[in-house]
């Protein structure tokens, strides 16, 4: 397996530091997707009502009970099967790309441009239909990475 030799500098650092970053991202979805992938439906529905509690004593005209009782009615086991295969399959498939490009692995600059560019895609296709500012903050990392990891490739390749 090819490597890619190391280089220094504050771009360096800040495509490092993103590759860490998104790597404890990558981590929080798998557990994320773990959760929900054992979790029963049911405990999902009561961890919901617990923490949307002090919304009930205010009354049902709260906003934020309001969004969250929309949403848990509109999430079924269906669903929660969806979320923790997505999670875990996104989560996994990103932490093994940052771990290759953590070591330089040289095939590993590539795919990364390519699956992050097919993330922001997705994400994009998502935020025309839920209007989610963490879905463009998502993809605004994710194209940061895609310029740094473009930027050390290019590089480290001449």
């Amino acid at each position: 397996m090819k490597h890619i030799q190391g280089k220094h500098g504050p771009l360096h650092w800040l495509f490092e530091s993103t590759l860490l970053l998104k790597s404890v991202f990558a981590l929080f979805e798998i557990a994320a997707g773990a959760g929900l992938w054992w979790l029963p439906h049911r405990r999902i529905a009561d961890f919901t009502a617990w923490l949307t509690r002090n919304e009930l004593i205010e009354g049902h005209h709260s906003p934020v009970y309001a969004r969250v009782a929309a949403a848990l009615a509109e999430f079924s086991a269906a669903s929660q099967h969806f979320y923790a295969f997505y999670l875990l399959g996104h989560g996994a498939i990103k932490l093994v790309i940052l771990l290759m490009l953590m070591r330089r692995v040289a095939f590993a600059y590539p795919l990364g441009i390519v699956v992050f560019a097919g993330f922001i895609a997705m994400q994009m296709h998502r935020w025309t239909h839920t209007h989610s500012p963490a879905l463009l903050a998502l993809s605004v990392l994710d194209a940061v990475v895609i310029w740094l990891t473009w930027r050390e490739w290019r590089g480290k390749t001449g």
